[in-house]
């Protein structure tokens, strides 16, 4: 079995009041309800907010891909798509794009990627890059500039096209299609603006 994705959105300041070894298993025990989900495990929550029974008190919610199936994989595939075709997008819309994408699902320089570090210590360090602690990071403050830059990318998304034509498509490790491609980064676009909206983190979990 490949790697797999859960995507939580947690209150950092909650997080915060947690011991840094004990954050993973926090938030894992955060997520267990969503296995037992009748209507999770019918696919009927796709492309949705999984919020526990007590919604009032949660600190933490799980994000369920619609365009995935739980894997990891397809989120690595697209960030190596998009390391493939930033050298023929205008530099306008690669800007943005590396904005939006670093530290989610891309990064220009993967030791740099702030999972590999525990985002500075607010996780624990993963024993080596095979076996990470986390997949993904992205702290409350980096939120806003990431909305910002998916809102200027958004309208431009078909102008990447042709840079998928010629560097994707067709490729195993890649997305299938342009089209996967896209949606991806649009439910990245919707993560992305729901946890600015709230102050709230990402992390991605194993």
């Amino acid at each position: 079995m490949g790697l797999g994705l859960t995507l939580c959105m947690a209150d950092w300041r909650h997080l915060g009041n947690v011991p840094v070894e004990e954050r993973v298993r926090a938030l894992g025990d955060a997520t267990l309800w969503a296995a037992d989900d009748d209507e999770y495990q019918r696919g009927g929550t796709a492309g949705s907010w999984l919020w526990p029974p007590d919604r009032g008190e949660a600190w933490c919610a799980e994000y369920d891909f619609r365009s995935t199936s739980g894997a990891f994989g397809p989120h690595a595939r697209a960030g190596d798509a998009w390391d493939d075709m930033r050298p023929l997008v205008d530099a306008s819309v690669r800007e943005a794009m590396d904005a939006f994408l670093t530290g989610l699902i891309w990064d220009e320089d993967p030791a740099a990627d702030p999972a590999l570090s525990g985002a500075g210590g607010f996780f624990p360090p993963p024993a080596d890059r095979w076996h990470p602690s986390v997949l993904v990071v992205c702290p409350p403050e980096a939120l806003p500039g990431k909305v910002t830059a998916w809102s200027g990318v958004e309208s431009r998304l078909e102008e990447l096209r042709e840079a998928f034509a010629a560097e994707c498509a067709g490729w195993d490790g890649r997305p299938d299609t342009f089209e996967d491609f896209t949606a991806l980064l649009r439910e990245w676009g919707d993560v992305t603006a729901e946890a600015a909206r709230r102050g709230w983190g990402l992390v991605g979990l194993p």
